[in-house]
């Protein structure tokens, strides 16, 4: 059996360690990366050759499915909905309040192509909110909790760099440690979005930027930090690459409930050197797994929850009863 022929669009840090993930998929292939800046200017670690955006529809017939590592702001709402038009495609798009909107929109266009696309994928959205799922069926009668952190989120650090005036930017998710030793301590508190988390962002200005105006802008950015509390520290880009260059992240979802007169605590938790590269390799598996649902005539978008675990891995059924079950 042929190997599933694997293309990326964006070369940024989820396109880099989409690449370092499929060079460990005995089953995948990359074949190209896809980008908007100029493809010379970009030299890939695996030597896997780039083409500009524009060449991708003469290399349909060569691609299984596309790996789209662009941001949620501006990015996916754009690219994943054009892109199903054509092509098998996976993301993470992981703006949580509008995934129904983006799912609406990618799956008219996966159906009518006759292809599948699997959208929101990482570990939240992703596998945190297979584990919210599963939490909540096995344990009805309980509370649900998600923390963040503390690390750096990407598509909150993306957001921030969109913003005029940024020329870089990090932003750290910290979970509040009260309410998290009171979650875990089965006190099954109420907890505001501002109750469990606070948001710390470390920004390089342009010269000459409106201070004042980004730090107001990062605050009253809706679906990103308006709701919680957040600090806005502008730094050099010196110090920012000295002292924010790696990428950790990670975090809990705790299921806490009871069944009659017992309690009980369901937890699943992460702890991640490298953001980007935990979340190629989830990509990575889901691609897979796009790529059978395909071939079985599955069509149409799909999130974390409707795909079958056993299409995540190369190895066959009969091989994974045997060993995992």
């Amino acid at each position: 059996m042929s190997n599933i022929k694997v293309a990326i669009v964006g070369y940024g840090n989820l396109g880099k360690g989409t690449e370092a993930a499929l060079s460990q998929a005995s089953d995948m292939e990359l074949v190209c990366v896809f980008t908007r800046r100029k493809p010379e200017s970009i030299k890939t670690v695996t030597g896997v050759p780039v083409y500009s955006i524009d060449d991708m529809m003469g290399m349909r017939d060569k691609i299984d499915v596309i790996v789209l590592c662009g941001g949620s702001a501006t990015d996916l709402p754009k690219q994943t909905p054009e892109m199903a038009k054509y092509f098998n495609v996976v993301d993470s798009f992981d703006t949580h309040a509008k995934i129904p909107e983006h799912f609406e929109n990618t799956d008219k266009a996966s159906k009518d192509a006759k292809k599948v696309s699997v959208i929101s994928i990482g570990w939240d959205p992703g596998l945190f909110s297979l584990n919210r799922l599963i939490g909540e069926a096995v344990l009805p009668n309980g509370n649900a909790y998600t923390f963040w952190g503390k690390g750096i989120s990407q598509g909150h650090s993306d957001a921030i760099r969109r913003i005029d005036g940024v020329k870089d930017a990090r932003q750290y998710t910290v979970p509040v440690e009260e309410a998290l030793n009171s979650v875990r301590n089965g006190e099954n508190p109420t907890l505001s979005v501002r109750q469990k988390h606070i948001r710390e962002c470390f920004v390089v200005a342009e010269d000459g930027a409106d201070k004042a105006l980004i730090e107001k802008t990062i605050k009253e950015m809706p679906n990103y930090f308006a709701d919680y509390d957040t600090t806005v520290n502008f730094i050099s880009e010196e110090e920012l690459l000295k002292n924010h260059a790696s990428m950790p992240h990670g975090g809990s979802v705790i299921r806490s409930g009871n069944t009659g007169e017992n309690k009980h605590i369901i937890e699943f938790s992460l702890k991640l050197d490298s953001n980007p590269e935990f979340t190629s390799s989830v990509l990575v598996a889901y691609a897979r797994a796009a790529y059978r649902l395909y071939q079985k005539g599955d069509f149409g978008c799909k999130t974390i929850f409707d795909i079958p675990p056993a299409y995540l891995h190369p190895e066959s059924p009969e091989t994974l009863r045997e060993k995992l079950l």
